[in-house]
């Protein structure tokens, strides 16, 4: 038992899912080649079987069908704080954006609490998935994503949540309202 892969052609370009073949857990999904895109390593497998129900919900997500991803991660990855702002970064709902300040709020940081709470989004290892992309300056202007702004843009846009260079006002710098849903 190891490390499993395999890659997921989407509309963002190619992405790579990384999981713990012993847990079943998803490690990572990354755009290889940018900052923090995992690398396959000697001794990793490729096994696309292994990443069934995560290549379902992508594509479902890119149909426009899914709006809330319900996978198994494999434990432990980050530190204690930053497994809190990822979980915060599961509560934006789908479409609705947020500002660094709302996710350092919401893990009980303050001030310059902010910064650190930006670099553990930026080391969130499941783009698309854990939606750090829905993080926006308070500004309303787009900041930092691993997968390059052009790519964070794109997701925005596909969501609803950004358009003519600019939240559209669905929850821009607010606090999400519940949890997103499946559309069918």
């Amino acid at each position: 038992m190891g490390t499993v892969y395999t890659r997921f052609d989407s509309p963002l370009g190619e992405l790579l899912l990384v999981g713990d073949e012993a847990s079943g857990g998803l490690l990572s999904v990354s755009v290889p080649g940018q900052k923090g895109g995992a690398v396959v390593l000697a001794g990793w497998r490729e096994a696309p079987e292994a990443f069934a129900e995560v290549r379902a919900q992508l594509s479902a997500y890119f149909a426009g069908r899914l709006t809330r991803f319900e996978l198994r991660y494999a434990p432990g990855a980050g530190t204690e704080f930053q497994r809190r702002v990822w979980g915060a970064l599961e509560d934006i709902p789908y479409g609705r954006t947020v500002s660094y300040g709302w996710v350092a709020e919401r893990v009980g940081v303050a001030g310059a609490g902010v910064r650190a709470v930006g670099t553990a989004i930026g080391r969130n290892p499941l783009l698309v998935v854990r939606p750090c992309h829905r993080v926006i300056g308070a500004d309303g202007s787009l900041r930092g994503y691993a997968g390059g702004p052009e790519r964070k843009e794109r997701l925005l846009t596909f969501e609803g949540a950004w358009a003519d260079g600019r939240a559209t006002g669905r929850g821009a710098g607010e606090e999400p309202v519940g949890r997103a849903t499946v559309r069918g």
